[in-house]
C-alpha cells in the first residue's frame, strides 16, 4: 500500500490564458498534517480546489488515496472537505443536514444518524442538533461545516481557511479541535490546511508547501522550512551592544564554540543569530552553551527562538 495520501505531478491550471498554478509537483504522506501556504494570488486556493475535485487541471495530475478527485464513488466517505466559504442552508436543522450529507456519502440511515451525532459532538456542537442553520453564529456555523468534513471519519480531510473570520477565542477553539483530530495515537488521517495564518500552520502542521505566483518555491517538514534545527536567535534587551564589558555581547567566545558555524549580531535590533553545526550538536545544546556565556557576561536576555519562523521564511521566498 502506498504511504502517500496525495500525489500531485506537474499540476497546472489556466484561466483564459492566465496560469494560476504552474507545474506543481509534491506528495503528502499518509497521517501527516500538511499546510498550503502563499500570499494572495499564489495559487493556493486553486490548488486546494483541484485537490478537492472542484476544478479540473489544465495539465498534470492529482491522486487522492490513489484515485483522481473526480472518482467520486471511489472516494465517497474517504475524503472530507471544508471549503472556505461554505454556506449552510439557513432553513435546515443542523442534525437533519448532517444526516442528509452522511446519506449522500453512502451511509445507511442508522449509521448516518450515529456518524452525524459523533461529528457534531467532536466540534462541541451536540446541543445544536435541532437548531436551524440560519440561527447559528458565524463561529457555530464554521464548527458545523467542520463537522460535515469529519463525517464518517474520512481518511483525508481538506480544510480551506478553517479559522478565517473568527474572533480570537473561537479561532483558538477551532485550532484545538483540529489538533485533537491530529494528535490521536496511531492516527492515519491526513489533514491538508490552506491558510493565511502562518502562526496557526506552524503550530499545527508537520510539513508544508509554499507557493508563489503559481509555482512551488519550497516544501518540506516544518523544521526544515523554519530551520528550527539549524539556527538560533537570541533576543537581548534593547540597546545591548557588542563588546567584552559586563552587559555587552562577547562575540569571540561564542564564535569559538565548536558547535557554532557562524554568529551575527544585529546592533539595531539587539538580536544574536547563530548557525548550528548540525554534525556537532543540536539547537538545544547550542542554546545552553550560548546562554551560559551571555549570563556569565551579565547580558540581559529577552527571548530565545529556534529557526527563522515560518512567517520570516515565507517573506523571504515570496
Amino acid at each position: 500500500m502506498s504511504e502517500q495520501a496525495i500525489r500531485v505531478a506537474g499540476l497546472t491550471k489556466r484561466f483564459d490564458g492566465k496560469t494560476a498554478v504552474d507545474g506543481v509537483t509534491l506528495s503528502i504522506a499518509i497521517g501527516s498534517v500538511y499546510g498550503l501556504i502563499g500570499p494572495n494570488g499564489a495559487g493556493k486556493t486553486t490548488t486546494f480546489s483541484m485537490l478537492a475535485g472542484y476544478l479540473r487541471p489544465s495539465a498534470g495530475s492529482v491522486e487522492v488515496l490513489g484515485f483522481p478527485p473526480s472518482a467520486v464513488d471511489s472516494l465517497r466517505g474517504r475524503l472530507g472537505v471544508l471549503p472556505q466559504d461554505a454556506v449552510l442552508p439557513p432553513g435546515e436543522p443542523v442534525g437533519e443536514l448532517l444526516v442528509h450529507l452522511a446519506r449522500i456519502q453512502g451511509l445507511p440511515h442508522g449509521r448516518a444518524l450515529e456518524a452525524s451525532r459523533v461529528a457534531l459532538d467532536e466540534v462541541a456542537g451536540g446541543a445544536w442538533w435541532g437548531q436551524r442553520c440560519g440561527s447559528l453564529s458565524h463561529g457555530m456555523a464554521k464548527r458545523v461545516a467542520l463537522a460535515q468534513a469529519l463525517l464518517g471519519d474520512p481518511e483525508v480531510v481538506l480544510l480551506d481557511e478553517p479559522t478565517a473570520g473568527l474572533d480570537p477565542r473561537v479561532a483558538w477553539e477551532m485550532r484545538q479541535l483540529i489538533k485533537a483530530k491530529t494528535d490521536a495515537r496511531g492516527r492515519r488521517r491526513t489533514i491538508v490546511i490552506s491558510s493565511h495564518n502562518l502562526q496557526e500552520l506552524e503550530e499545527i502542521c508537520d510539513a508544508a508547501a509554499i507557493l508563489d505566483r503559481g509555482r512551488l518555491v519550497a516544501y518540506g517538514s516544518m523544521a526544515e522550512l523554519t530551520a528550527a534545527n539549524e539556527e538560533v536567535r537570541i533576543e537581548l534587551a534593547p540597546g545591548t551592544r557588542r563588546g567584552s564589558e559586563p552587559g555587552q555581547v562577547p562575540l569571540a567566545p561564542i564564535r569559538d564554540l565548536p558547535t557554532v558555524s557562524s554568529v551575527d549580531f544585529d546592533d539595531e535590533r539587539s538580536v544574536l543569530a547563530i548557525t548550528v553545526k548540525r554534525q556537532q550538536a543540536d539547537a538545544e545544546t547550542v542554546i545552553g552553551q550560548v546562554l551560559l556565556i551571555l549570563l556569565q557576561n551579565q547580558v540581559r536576555i529577552s527571548g530565545v527562538v529556534k529557526g527563522r519562523g515560518l512567517e520570516r521564511r515565507v517573506m523571504d521566498l515570496t
